[in-house]
């Protein structure tokens, strides 16, 4: 797949790509410059990744085996 790099320095990226990485409108890409090829990955809030942290804690009324064999069922 190919895209151009307009006057402005600025590049569309393809429909199929954006919804493969679950890109949406105005989400911020971070560029790093050191890698040997383009790379931007997108930018996250980590103070909003961290309150969810532990969120759950206490509300299953056990640990991560009971939780998991609850969501999916018990490992054989």
């Amino acid at each position: 797949m190919k895209a151009t790099i307009t006057s402005k320095g600025q590049v569309t990226i393809p429909a199929v790509i954006r919804e493969k990485l679950g890109l949406k409108t105005g989400q911020l890409l971070d560029f790093d410059e050191t890698a040997p090829f383009l790379k931007a990955v997108p930018v996250f809030d980590e103070d909003e990744m961290l309150s969810a942290v532990g969120c759950i804690k206490g509300r299953l009324g056990g640990g991560s085996k009971e939780w998991l064999d609850e969501t999916r069922g018990p490992a054989e």
